[in-house]
């Protein structure tokens, strides 16, 4: 087992939908939530920029069990909170058919910036996604681990795919929500950087010349977080299981913990063009863990599923040492049963009912909560 001092900290962030149970539809409802939450919740809930979404975020967690406790728990306090005025919650990268246009935004200096800055591509940004950091105190290592990580971005994705309808449509993707967030500035696979400073160069001249008022509008799948010292992980849509959002922190964790060994041992993995692993992301999109990936070394395709058991095998030390054999264990149960996306177009196959679908989502991610037991304090 890695020490519990081990730098490879666990912090999550999850992205909730608020449903009305009666009809399905999203509910602008974040104002109340917070008023009857920040007792409770405190620091871990926190507004987006529509009323209808609201996001969770855990702790500094030593390991993988200790940030499900944290998942669960938060989930269970806003499931309460969201009971308490006949609200439900539901996880997943959209909302199957909920239209932005009917979706208030949340009224906020950084929210009034971004969509005077942004938009139209701003309000119709009805998205929901899981963001995972890894602790990496060095920064300079963190720059290239960030810049090794991203090969393994397209896996992530593929395992993570959760968001197959848009303005209730099924979009034929098994992945909708980044298709929508692409249309912002700086988001996807970002370039390889040479160092660190090259990194902070970059930051200090969107800044200087007013592309951004802070480094925190850079939205890239990955990014060395400016302001802690974490690798984040941002391009998985956000989970209805717990199962799954704990399984994909412990794979993130276990990749981190894998490239820092190699890069202390002075093996170095291969950068690979953003031109090249865009490819693979956009498959990972439109197929989930049933197309092929492009296997860069071998020139070919390979099915997504063997790609990532080798990436398995390739973390299989970690794993170990990190303690998050169970975890992993959840990983190959997504590739054997499918992922959230799947069991969202079986729900519509077999009911032709979107408001079905919506069900299933808040099934899931009600699932194994602690919702019953104990109250809110009014």
């Amino acid at each position: 087992m890695a020490s519990k001092d081990h730098v490879f900290t666990l912090g999550i962030e999850e992205e909730f939908q608020i449903i009305d149970p009666e009809t399905r539809e999203l509910r602008s409802h974040i104002q109340q939530i917070l008023a009857d939450g920040k007792m409770i919740l405190k620091e871990h809930v926190k507004p987006e920029m529509h009323q209808s979404v609201v996001e969770l975020g855990t702790e500094i967690c030593g390991d993988a069990r200790v940030a499900r406790q944290q998942v669960v728990h938060l989930r269970s306090e806003l499931a309460k909170l969201a009971e308490r005025d006949g609200l439900k919650i539901a996880c997943a990268g959209t909302h199957p058919f909920s239209h932005w246009m009917d979706q208030l935004i949340t009224a906020h200096e950084r929210y009034a910036t971004i969509v005077k800055d942004m938009q139209q591509i701003a309000r119709c940004n009805l998205i929901f996604g899981l963001h995972v950091h890894v602790g990496i105190p060095d920064r300079e290592e963190g720059i290239d681990i960030m810049n090794q990580a991203r090969y393994f971005l397209p896996h992530l994705y593929a395992l993570s795919v959760n968001s197959p309808f848009w303005l209730g449509q099924s979009t034929g993707l098994k992945a909708y929500r980044q298709m929508i967030f692409d249309r912002f500035p700086r988001t996807g696979i970002p370039d390889a950087f040479e160092s660190l400073s090259e990194y902070e160069d970059y930051l200090k001249l969107l800044v200087s010349t007013n592309c951004i008022d802070n480094a925190k509008r850079i939205w890239w799948d990955v990014r060395l977080h400016p302001f802690f010292n974490t690798i984040e992980f941002r391009i998985c849509d956000a989970q209805s299981r717990v199962d799954d959002t704990i399984a994909l922190a412990a794979l993130m964790q276990a990749i981190v913990f894998r490239l820092q060994k190699l890069r202390r041992d002075n093996v170095t993995f291969r950068n690979y063009p953003r031109r090249l692993i865009d490819e693979n992301r956009w498959r990972a999109s439109r197929y989930g863990l049933d197309g092929k990936l492009i296997d860069f070394g071998r020139k070919c395709e390979v099915d997504e599923r063997e790609l990532l058991d080798e990436m398995l095998d390739f973390i299989g030390p970690e794993i170990e040492e990190l303690g998050n054999r169970a975890e992993i264990a959840h990983i190959e149960r997504i590739m054997r049963e499918g992922t959230g996306a799947d069991r969202q177009l079986m729900v519509w196959e077999r009911t032709q009912d979107m408001k079905a679908v919506v069900d299933q989502i808040i099934a899931e991610t009600n699932e194994g909560l602690d919702t019953i037991k104990g109250s809110i304090r009014g």
